[in-house]
């Protein structure tokens, strides 16, 4: 029995395309990614930003009860020193003055002149005290104040630091992406190229180009011996009959 089969083949023009596209597709299939070529990496911390930190490090001596020591100046002890010796001349002066006057009265080494000795005297230390309390404490503010002052300008100069170094190492980071992606779009190209090729030749509608249509016929089985011996005998038979050899 004959069997008709159709076959519609696709134009010329795309044949030779689709035959080269599907050639490229099996050695891609069994093609080993390295995924290693566009490892993810992370831009180093640059020097500005590692020095930043190191900075930071050394400001515990700016702060705590010891930190205005660093910041006493010699001129303000020596400030101190010559404002306490004035402090003392002005003293003896006035300590001679009441001799005089316990001179000048008659009263010179008694009582009276002992007890205004000592009463000047006691105020006078009282007075020293103060006055060195109060350079001391202005010398301390002072220092402080500069520690302070030391301080902000060092966490400033920190923050500024840290914002180039990051904006360095942003920059670095960005460099760093920009290989991987084109490390990662060279690992790929052939599976990119095949994919586009592979839509746009999806995209072809049907019809847009003429097809050919072959039609097939198969062949009959070839008889089998009996058949064929069988199909002979039944053929004599009938040629003898007509012959009266059979009766």
């Amino acid at each position: 029995m004959a069997v008709d089969q159709t076959q519609v083949l696709p134009a010329p023009v795309l044949e030779a395309a689709l035959t080269a596209f599907t050639q490229k597709l099996p050695p891609l299939m069994g093609k080993q990614i390295n995924t290693a070529a566009y490892d993810p990496q992370v831009a180093a911390q640059t020097a500005l930003q590692t020095n930043a930190q190191t900075a930071a490090g050394g400001l515990g001596s700016l702060v705590g009860p010891d930190a205005y020591q660093q910041f006493m100046s010699p001129y303000q002890q020596q400030v101190m020193d010559t404002t306490l010796s004035e402090f003392d001349r002005q003293q003896t002066i006035g300590q001679q003055g009441l001799r005089d006057q316990a001179i000048a009265s008659g009263a010179y080494g008694g009582g009276r002149e002992g007890v205004m000795q000592a009463q000047y005297m006691n105020q006078g230390a009282a007075n020293r005290a103060q006055l060195q309390a109060q350079l001391l404490n202005q010398g301390f503010m002072q220092s402080q104040q500069a520690a302070a002052q030391d301080l902000a300008a060092r966490q400033g100069l920190g923050t500024y630091q840290s914002q180039l170094g990051q904006a360095q190492q942003g920059f670095e980071q960005a460099k760093l992406d920009a290989g991987t992606l084109a490390a990662r779009e060279k690992e790929f190209e052939e599976f990119t190229r095949l994919g586009l090729v592979g839509q746009q030749l999806a995209q072809i509608q049907p019809g847009a180009f003429p097809t050919t249509t072959i039609g097939y016929q198969s062949s009959a089985a070839p008889a089998s011996p009996m058949a064929s011996f069988l199909g002979g005998a039944a053929g004599a038979g009938g040629v003898l009959g007509k012959l009266g050899i059979f009766g």
